[in-house]
């Protein structure tokens, strides 16, 4: 059985770039990753203290998501202008992928 896996992302942007920055994620990168198959959810966040300031977190039925011909296609000869623009605006960019270990609920 595959475990489920984890897509994190973290950055810093400029604070004149931000309401951009903001538009994008919500009206392009988060519906077009939640349309890869494999994609269980994505989840926004802002640091109230540390950094970097921006959060993504995706869930994926298994890391081998991102090695699928959907996810390879956005991220390579797919990736939208808005999409470049954005990434090359980033500072302090993290991502980190992880598998699951262990899960509890409430």
């Amino acid at each position: 059985m595959t475990k489920q896996g984890l897509l994190l992302m973290m950055t810093d942007i400029d604070p004149a770039n931000e309401a951009d920055f903001n538009r994008w994620y919500e009206e392009e990168h988060m519906d077009e990753r939640m349309g890869i198959p494999g994609f269980i959810n994505a989840r926004r966040f802002t640091a109230l203290e540390g950094g970097p300031k921006y959060l993504a977190l995706y869930d994926l039925e298994s890391p081998d998501v991102l090695a699928s011909p959907a996810y390879q296609h956005i991220v390579g000869a797919g990736k939208s202008a808005w999409t470049k623009r954005m990434e090359s605006q980033f500072k302090n960019f993290r991502r980190n992928v992880y598998v699951g270990l262990s899960e509890r609920k409430r």
